[in-house]
C-alpha cells in the first residue's frame, strides 16, 4: 500500500501534515513530509514552496 495515493486534495495533505505535527516525533514529520513529496512530485513541492528543486533534493535524501 502506498499512503501517497491517498493524498488527493490540499485538505488531505494538510490533514496528515497536522496530524504528523500533533506527535512531536520529528521522524514521523519527516515520514509525512516524504510521502507528500512522493504524491505531488518534487518538481511541485518545489513550486509551492518557492524553494528550488535541488535544495528539496537534498534537504530530502535522507528520508
Amino acid at each position: 500500500m502506498d499512503p501517497a495515493e491517498h493524498l488527493e486534495s490540499d485538505e488531505a495533505i494538510a490533514d496528515l501534515m497536522c496530524a504528523a505535527m500533533t506527535t512531536n516525533d520529528p521522524a514521523c514529520v519527516a515520514h509525512a513530509l516524504g510521502v507528500v513529496a512522493h504524491a505531488k512530485g518534487m518538481t511541485e513541492l518545489a513550486r509551492r514552496t518557492e524553494l528550488s528543486r535541488e535544495l528539496l533534493d537534498r534537504g530530502m535524501s535522507w528520508l
